[in-house]
């Protein structure tokens, strides 16, 4: 496929906790922030893809509770130093913490940290505000 632009759904987790501050982390070799996130892979649902991205991200096990949207266009496209060309198009979803300690699992994550949703960092995708928003209604 080269460098040729793909298509890659993907899963990102929206994460509070008891401050309802929301779940960033700050990959490796990146200026930008995100959320714990990833593609889904071959025979997975969004759902599972989420519990095992967040998982190996942050060492968390979550349930996903709902979804909050899903976004994509040409403002989720994003080139990798490698050439490499992604458009994503992402499920987001709001997620329970059910066990587990904040750790990045997989080594992608140089920061975890939570953020107030009136503080946000700079972020690698332009998710919608009301995806931070915690007194909205954030239904499908």
């Amino acid at each position: 496929m080269g460098t040729d632009l793909l298509l890659l759904p993907s899963v990102a987790a929206v994460i509070r906790n008891d401050k309802s501050e929301i779940l960033f982390q700050y990959p490796r070799d990146s200026e930008y922030w995100s959320l714990p996130a990833g593609a889904i892979e071959p025979g997975e649902s969004p759902a599972e893809a989420i519990v095992r991205e967040v998982w190996e991200e942050t060492g968390l096990s979550v349930v996903p509770i709902r979804i909050i949207g899903v976004f994509g266009g040409k403002g989720f496209r994003h080139t990798y130093a490698n050439g490499d060309q992604v458009e994503y198009q992402v499920t987001v979803y709001d997620c329970k913490v059910v066990s587990g300690f904040l750790v990045a699992m997989d080594r992608e994550s140089e920061i975890l940290k939570y953020f107030n949703e009136d503080n946000l960092p700079k972020l690698a995708l332009p998710y919608p505000e009301k995806v931070f928003k915690s007194n909205l209604e954030r239904g499908c």
